[in-house]
């Protein structure tokens, strides 16, 4: 009986993240990203040629083309093998990062597949291992060896699993899982939200426990809350859509809380100048999923190459706008915070 539930349970998670992606292209919640209230000073006079800007970042040990990284979005089921490996070909192509799909049915020895893919494609690029922070730690280098990972992200869901009919309940003692798994793991520990935003509370408490990669995951991308409602008949959400913090205060946030904490900003970034205010606000990378996914699994590898093509380049050329020879430059840029998000910054209570 105990294999037969077994069987239940891994076929229960596959059907799961596969209307994972189906109500991912039904969800129609705008939730506003909140980078329009963020205002870049323009620099007349660069002095620059187009051609010095150098857009290039050294992100766990290895250099990227851009300070960009395609992010966690699935694996485990037949489908995703091939949605991996076109993602993978983007990432190769454009010479970034890329992190998979929760792991959770890969260490289950289910669609194995279509992890592994990632790194086959991708060769010496890289590659990024995901889980739930809630995982057992030995499974954790399981992960990672699976893919010969780079980094290790540990999500952080609970608003999500708090939705989900068969989620998670019991969340006590996430915080020494994470260090447990952080100390004795080979490569670095990246902590991620999955779109509700890190406080600064928060990232204080994980940088205390020797984390020093957070992906704030913030309000603004896609909605798990949404997806998870739309598989749920029995309890209505909908009320809870417009819960987490948005991505810009998130980053704000967390930036402040240490000069040691590598900060990526993820959630609602579609576009080349979300990406550019995200390094000037103190980012080290910016990390797309959605915007890509969508592009890809509607419109075609074609169009969604041309999509990041355009991306990068117009993101060189905010560069050159802002008067930044690197990448590091951008955090010299003047930064005007006006609107919703100067007023959430000011009205925060400590």
């Amino acid at each position: 009986m105990a294999a037969n539930n077994k069987d239940y349970e891994i076929i229960i998670s596959e059907i799961r993240k596969k209307q994972h992606i189906e109500n991912f292209l039904k969800s129609s919640q705008k939730t506003s990203n909140y980078f329009d209230d963020i205002v870049l000073e323009n620099n007349s006079i660069p002095e620059l040629d187009f051609s010095e800007i150098d857009p290039s970042r050294i992100f766990l040990n290895k250099k990227s083309d851009y300070p960009v990284i395609i992010n966690a979005m699935t694996g485990g089921f037949d489908e995703a093998l091939d949605i991996n490996r076109n993602l993978a070909l983007l990432a190769k192509e454009f010479n970034i990062p890329i992190a998979v799909g929760s792991q959770s049915l890969g260490i289950r020895g289910i669609g194995v597949d279509s992890y592994k893919i990632v790194r086959d494609t991708l060769e010496n690029g890289t590659v990024i291992s995901n889980l739930s922070a809630n995982t057992d730690p030995e499974k954790a280098e399981l992960a990672v060896e699976m893919i010969n990972a780079d980094a290790l992200q540990l999500h952080l869901n609970v608003a999500q699993e708090m939705c989900m009919r068969e989620g998670d309940r019991e969340f006590k003692g996430i915080l020494k899982n994470i260090e447990g798994i952080a100390k004795n793991i080979s490569v670095p520990v990246i902590v991620k939200e999955v779109g509700f935003g890190v406080s600064k509370k928060s990232a204080k408490r994980l940088f205390d426990i020797g984390i020093r990669y957070i992906d704030v995951g913030g309000r603004g991308g896609t909605n798990f809350i949404e997806i998870e409602d739309l598989r749920n008949d029995e309890i209505d959400f909908s009320d809870f859509y417009n819960w987490g913090i948005p991505t810009p205060l998130s980053l704000i946030e967390c930036v402040k809380t240490n000069p040691g904490l590598n900060v990526i900003s993820s959630g609602g970034i579609r576009k080349a100048e979300d990406a550019v205010k995200s390094l000037c606000l103190g980012s080290k990378m910016v990390a797309i999923s959605g915007v890509i996914l969508k592009m890809l699994l509607l419109n075609g590898y074609g169009q969604s190459e041309k999509f990041l093509y355009e991306f990068l380049y117009k993101f060189k050329i905010l560069m050159l706008l802002t008067g930044s020879h690197t990448v590091d430059d951008l955090e010299n840029v003047d930064v005007f915070i006006k609107g919703n998000l100067k007023d959430l910054i000011n009205t925060k209570s400590y």
